[in-house]
């Protein structure tokens, strides 16, 4: 009897136990399952990423020969003619575009660009000498704390209308080379070389100048 019941038991253990097994099974290739397609959901995602990151180049700072476009409004990234620029003011806000292959250096705000139309009889010997029909560019970014320089307003110490930074109110003469005329920037703007060809803008030479605000420390 003894044996009757410990092969009656042996017997359940083994059938109670294939089941068991099966599940573990089924679970392994549950399992499986979910972590591939987890690394497949994962490639697509790191596939996203890379095809949202900027385009090389687009970080470099303007090269000779690069187009100048819109960097803002109704035309932006537009090629920008002597036609757009108002004479006297306000400047236009531009990217360099290389035009070899397309790539628009707004990968880095320290290419953005003002370009304005002056009166040369109003610019310094020295100004006017770089001025392509008075037409002249500058970096877009305050030295000061290296914020846009958005403004086109009457001077705090003058008469005139000059650069402004609405950060901390430093002021540029763009007739003088972008001197500071007003506020805590410590130097002028840097420069950037134009050309003409068949009326629209590009660049001639690399900036004149330190870009960007005073680093800390």
């Amino acid at each position: 009897m003894a044996r009757a019941s410990f092969n009656t038991t042996s017997s359940s253990s083994e059938s109670s136990a294939e089941p068991a097994v099966d599940a573990g099974m089924e679970q392994s290739r549950r399992t499986l399952l979910l972590g591939a397609l987890a690394t497949t959901a994962c490639l697509g995602c790191s596939t996203q990423s890379r095809a949202g990151e900027d385009a090389p180049g687009s970080d470099e700072r303007p090269q000779k020969g690069d187009v100048l476009v819109f960097s803002e409004g109704d035309q932006e990234g537009k090629p920008i003619t002597v036609a757009d620029l108002p004479a006297g003011g306000p400047p236009v806000h531009a990217w360099p575009k290389d035009p070899k292959t397309s790539v628009v250096r707004s990968g880095s705000r320290l290419n953005e660009i003002l370009i304005i139309r002056l009166d040369p009889a109003d610019l310094d010997e020295k100004t006017r000498e770089r001025a392509v029909d008075g037409i002249l560019a500058y970096s877009a970014i305050c030295t000061h704390a290296g914020c846009p320089v958005t403004a086109w307003v009457k001077s705090d110490v003058g008469d005139k209308d000059v650069f402004k930074c609405m950060c901390h109110n430093s002021e540029y003469d763009p007739r003088a080379g972008a001197q500071v005329v007003f506020g805590p920037a410590p130097r002028r703007l840097a420069a950037l070389p134009l050309a003409i060809a068949d009326g629209s803008l590009s660049v001639a030479g690399s900036f004149i100048g330190k870009v960007g605000g005073v680093q800390p420390g």
